[in-house]
């Protein structure tokens, strides 16, 4: 049976990723969408951008063995927009990433996000050029995100962060896996289900 996750307090080192409007497109190529499951697709993303054609890396903050094993990720202004994909969250996530922090989101990605308990969370222009800052000056300073206060700390420096009050609910709750509560209700949905005429073949 799976077990209701909840997803309050995330922490780990960070990786930067500079520039707004960064769509899904960009975050996970197109050719890639036709895989049967999601099992690879930890090594697909911003995949155009970290190799040549000839599968050389190039100069980009995912292939920067300084920020390897990153679980945070710093993004600006309306991350995520265009198609949406859910295998954008997908790959973030499968490569490592359990948060990202940014400055606004496109609504559906924040949503698919949440769908996967990939928490989306925000904070001012100027506190992402901090963050930004920090992580590109040490990259190895932790950070923490606790979704129940709302904050965002590291050092000595605390700053609040914000996310729609139905997400924060859904992860800290656990009720963003639905398939997770479906399962720990099993004995309630057999007992709608039986109620339901279709089930039976509209017998009775």
């Amino acid at each position: 049976m799976s077990e209701i996750i909840k997803i309050v307090k995330i922490s780990g080192t960070a990786v930067p990723m500079r520039g707004n409007e960064i769509d899904t497109d960009r975050i996970i190529p197109a050719r890639y969408l036709k895989e049967v499951t999601f099992a690879r697709m930890g090594d697909y993303p911003f995949f155009d951008e970290r190799y040549s054609s000839d599968g050389k890396k190039k100069d980009h903050p995912f292939n920067d063995p300084e920020y390897g094993g990153a679980s945070v990720l710093f993004v600006n202004k309306n991350f995520g927009c265009g198609s949406s994909r859910e295998h954008a969250p997908q790959a973030l996530n499968r490569f490592g990433i359990k948060v990202i922090v940014g400055e606004s989101f496109a609504a559906i990605f924040a949503g698919n996000c949440t769908m996967m308990g990939l928490p989306t969370v925000t904070v001012s222009e100027k506190e992402i050029q901090q963050l930004m800052k920090s992580v590109e000056e040490n990259p190895k300073t932790e950070y923490a995100i606790d979704l129940d206060s709302k904050t965002l700390t590291y050092g000595n420096v605390k700053m609040a962060i914000d996310l729609p009050e139905t997400y924060r609910t859904a992860l800290t709750a656990g009720s963003w896996d639905s398939t997770a509560l479906l399962r720990a209700n099993l004995d309630q949905v057999k007992k709608t289900a039986a109620k339901l005429p279709y089930i039976s073949n509209f017998a009775g």
